[in-house]
């Protein structure tokens, strides 16, 4: 397999649509054309990280954090950033990073936490906007099977846990050609009356070209007419975070040392404990100090994340413990969601697990 192929795969799953606009995510150095030997998973992309891909004779890493965050004006090797981008190139080695755009995911970051929490009745805490778009199309009775079916199979008309989702309303289309015309029904330079379905469908944002592409491939018109809505509506499968439920309340101190366990973190910094149970949990992984709001209106008892500052902690301000479980720890298990989905998708070459230890906390 080429490297894009691989990258086609991997943003089906997690597209970079849905990163966020501070992010550096996809092929950070590398050629798409190459072909792949094999393919080294991995949290972080750092020298010891590309060592091991030589090692182990992989010419693509697929990294969770991008390596090339902020611009680069130099390749000097004066600081570690600079020092990986060359030793990656001189062994050419491809990094691909896939970072944010993972963590806006259903299946994504938070919702493996959740899993290893042993949640139940997962949602996403901060669900995203502005990612869900409408067509209306209008369709001859006969061929609107034909459309109906073409746009479905395109990815449109999924609405959570259901797809084939649509709404149609017969009506009745006009139309007069000009002399350049050619039209499927009716004489040109004549009003035409056709009895049409007019179809309303959702779809994805990063569909778009995927569904507009179905339509006009399975709409027997000349020229089709449609119509596109952005929608306001919140996607309740797609965003930062999640929120769910433990199958019985536990006390808070007991279910911060199993947190501790699951996570192998040397410790957990947290707001006071509150002398009622936990139920209702809240994560968000890597730095997530920006949802404790969020967590809080969901009705959260804890909020799990990492990265919190000082004042942080007062923002708990006692209707919720707030729990810094550390960066690495909290997002540790993203290389093996990753590693879970290429496998069962790519057979053609070697998918690889890192051994490399990236964390680059230390405690005494």
């Amino acid at each position: 397999m080429l490297i894009k192929e691989v990258i086609t795969i991997i943003e089906e799953f997690a597209p970079l649509e849905y990163a966020e606009d501070f992010d550096n995510v996809g092929l950070l150095v590398g050629d798409a054309t190459e072909e792949i030997k094999s393919a080294l998973i991995t949290l972080d992309t750092l020298e010891a990280t590309v060592d091991e891909a030589v090692a182990k004779n992989c010419n693509l890493i697929i990294s969770f954090h991008p390596i090339i965050f902020a611009g680069l004006k130099k390749l000097t090797g004066k600081n570690y950033v600079e020092r990986t981008v060359l030793k990656a190139i001189k062994n050419d080695i491809a990094i691909y990073a896939i970072h944010t755009a993972l963590d806006n995911q259903h299946k994504g970051v938070n919702d493996m936490i959740a899993e290893k929490l042993g949640l139940i009745n997962r949602q996403i805490l901060i669900p995203r906007n502005d990612t869900i778009k409408k067509l209306q199309t209008y369709v001859p009775v006969p061929d609107a099977t034909k459309v109906r079916e073409a746009l479905f199979r395109a990815g449109a008309g999924n609405i959570g846990n259901y797809d084939n989702c649509s709404f149609n309303v017969p009506g009745s289309g006009s139309f007069k050609g000009n002399e350049h015309s050619n039209p499927v029904v009716g004489q040109k330079g004549s009003v035409h009356f056709e009895d049409e379905i007019q179809i309303g469908i959702t779809y994805k944002r990063h569909l778009e070209s995927r569904i507009l592409s179905a339509l006009f491939q399975s709409h027997p018109y000349e020229e089709v007419a449609y119509e596109i809505h952005a929608l306001e509506n919140k996607n309740q499968h797609l965003g930062m975070g999640m929120i769910g439920e433990l199958e019985a309340p536990v006390d808070a101190r007991s279910f911060l040392l199993q947190i501790q366990k699951t996570f192998n973190s040397k410790g957990i910094r947290h707001s006071e404990i509150l002398e009622k149970p936990i139920k209702k949990v809240a994560v968000l992984g890597g730095s997530g100090a920006f949802a404790i709001e969020n967590a809080k209106r969901a009705g959260a008892d804890l909020f799990i994340t990492a990265d919190l500052k000082y004042h942080d902690y007062y923002k708990a301000e006692r209707k919720l413990v707030v729990a810094d479980i550390g960066h690495y720890e909290s997002e540790q298990f993203t290389k093996n969601l990753l590693y879970s989905f290429l496998t069962k998708k790519i057979s053609s070459f070697a998918l690889i697990l890192a051994d490399t230890n990236t964390n680059p906390i230390h405690y005494l």
